[in-house]
């Protein structure tokens, strides 16, 4: 094998490709880990970048590109952990590749915000960009990133788009099934604290619990129904609403995690016993779920391995149909949740 003396010039992707006997592109890809090549043709160029100590030059391909090996996570989301394990996520997929992230919170109020995210996307050059919900569920988000040529995947509770460009969970699916199990037990009043108003997700859970208890015959009116926003503080506003009602739910299933501890502390402040007198139930499985008391029933939401796949999705879009798209959630029994006093499960 070739190899270069010390006085020599820093090595180069061109001759990593040359003594390999492939093509930058090729280097390129095992440099990033593609998965669309033959393990044969990964080591022989590994082996030459080794024998070379070639290390890539991002800012000098990054000039020859246009744009920097950079991805993007932009976000409008009161629910910091899921925001978090997102990011997790992303870093699972860039790690020992030339990307990076860069985060972008931004306010989905604000009258700018269009022009807020061209001009991040413009000044950024990023190689890609990823949008979470509730953001993700506007397609002028999607034409926007066409119009500017960067490669976008949206992270959604249903198919917002194609495969390509979308990772999604099977939110109602799940939260029918949760429901369904609370039935089962022998609940006959079940709860429900929503999530914020324009969140796609907040609509699929609160379809799927409406579904799961019509398709029993059981109540699923307003009186049963409290408002929250995915955060601790408007999970206890909305226990506090339900539990103190004329005739309170032996159930509740709050949409996300945050808003189930919220529930689970109110019922404490008032005397209650979880799961004794109130049976609750979460969304996310984030680890709030596993570490209050009792331990959480929940809805296990692949959110990170969403968030690894959609990272893959921009970083070899060449590949991207074979990223997978639809994740499906995991029921997850715990403490939380058993039959109600004076009532049975149902065989």
């Amino acid at each position: 094998m070739a190899s270069r003396g010390k006085g020599d010039a820093k090595p180069t992707i061109n001759d990593v490709a040359r003594i390999s006997g492939v093509s930058k592109k090729t280097v390129s890809r095992v440099i990033n880990r593609s998965p669309l090549l033959n393990q044969a043709t990964r080591e022989k160029v590994e082996a030459v970048i080794a024998e070379l100590g070639y290390v890539p030059n991002p800012q000098a391909r990054a000039l020859a590109l246009r744009r920097n090996f950079v991805l993007g996570m932009i976000y409008d989301n009161p629910n910091a952990q899921m925001v978090l394990n997102f990011q997790e996520g992303v870093l699972d997929a860039i790690r020992d590749s030339e990307f990076a992230l860069v985060i972008h919170p931004v306010d989905r109020s604000s009258p700018t915000l269009f022009d807020d995210i061209r001009q991040f996307i413009e000044q950024q050059r990023l190689y890609g960009v990823m949008i979470l919900p509730p953001l993700s569920e506007n397609d002028d988000f999607a034409a926007l990133f066409d119009e500017l040529g960067c490669n976008y995947v949206r992270m959604g509770s249903a198919e917002l788009d194609d495969a390509a460009h979308l990772v999604q969970s099977n939110d109602r699916q799940a939260v029918r099934e949760a429901v369904e199990f609370l039935v089962d037990l022998g609940h006959r009043r079940i709860g429900l604290v929503e999530g914020p108003d324009g969140f796609r997700s907040a609509l699929e859970r609160r379809e799927g619990w409406r579904d799961a208890l019509q398709a029993r015959g059981l109540p699923c009116g307003p009186e049963l129904i409290a408002q929250g926003s995915y955060t601790f503080e408007t999970g206890r506003a909305a226990g506090e609403c339900l539990l103190d009602s004329a005739d309170p739910p032996s159930a509740i299933f709050a949409s996300n995690d945050v808003m189930a501890a919220g529930v689970v502390h109110v019922a404490r402040e008032r005397g209650l016993d979880v799961p004794g007198d109130v049976s609750v139930v979460g969304f996310d499985d984030t680890a709030i779920a596993a570490t209050i008391w009792p331990p959480l029933t929940t809805v296990r939401w692949p959110i990170r391995t969403m968030a690894r796949s959609a990272a893959l999705k921009l970083i070899h879009p060449e590949a991207a149909a074979q990223e997978q798209s639809q994740f499906p959630t995991e029921f997850v029994p715990r403490a939380s949740t058993a039959a109600p006093k004076g009532g049975a499960a149902i065989s």
